[in-house]
């Protein structure tokens, strides 16, 4: 799965995390220090969801694997929620649903 953060989504970190304020929407979401680094990890372009987990998991070296897949996995589905991050299968069906189709 990839994630990529809403366009829409200004993010600022502060001293208990970050905060993410959607100006369209007008939502305004806490990140803890960990989500925050999650939310760094995506960049602004996105990320596969088991390249944030990897990330993470080299900055947190005494969490298993499996743990942080469902954390991150978790703390997506939430932001998606509240749209946040657009959530896609894969990065290329990002890319393809972005290109024009074929003129008849």
């Amino acid at each position: 799965m990839y994630a990529r953060p809403h366009p829409g989504v200004v993010f600022r970190t502060v001293s208990e995390g970050a905060v993410l304020l959607h100006t369209e929407q007008e939502i305004y979401f806490g990140l803890n220090p960990v989500g925050a680094q999650v939310w760094e990890l995506m960049g602004s372009g996105g990320a596969e969801l088991e390249s944030l987990c990897v990330g993470l998991g080299e900055l947190h070296p005494g969490v298993e694997l499996g743990t942080i897949r469902q954390d991150v996995t978790e703390l997506m589905r939430e932001l998606e929620t509240y749209e946040l991050v657009l959530l896609e299968e894969s990065a290329e069906q990002s890319v393809s649903a972005a290109a024009p189709g074929p003129v008849s």
